[in-house]
């Protein structure tokens, strides 16, 4: 079949981990937050991923979905991790 008639799925193509963002969602003074964060950090500096943070207390939609979950983490909008974040887990998730 020609290139030209051929479907590309893009759910199943790969992202360069540098396409990818990691969001981590938490609250001021939560100690797991911050171990979390020094994870994120940690990975996305290897694998230049962007990252970002977000302020459940600051945010009513994250509140109500999330407050029992905390940290959670995202990659590119979809729910990952939550509680503890895996270095090893996260790293293959961006580089996968």
């Amino acid at each position: 079949m020609s290139p030209i008639f051929r479907r590309t799925d893009r759910r199943t193509e790969k992202k360069k981990p540098e396409d990818r963002l990691v969001t981590l969602i938490g609250k001021p003074g939560c100690h797991l937050c911050d171990v979390a964060q020094g994870v994120i950090e940690k990975v996305c500096g290897e694998t230049g991923a962007a990252w970002e943070k977000k302020d459940i207390t600051q945010d009513e939609e994250l509140h109500r979905k999330y407050w029992e979950q905390i940290p959670v983490v995202l990659v590119d909008g979809a729910q990952h991790d939550f509680w503890r974040v895996n270095e090893d887990r996260l790293r293959r998730a961006l580089t996968a």
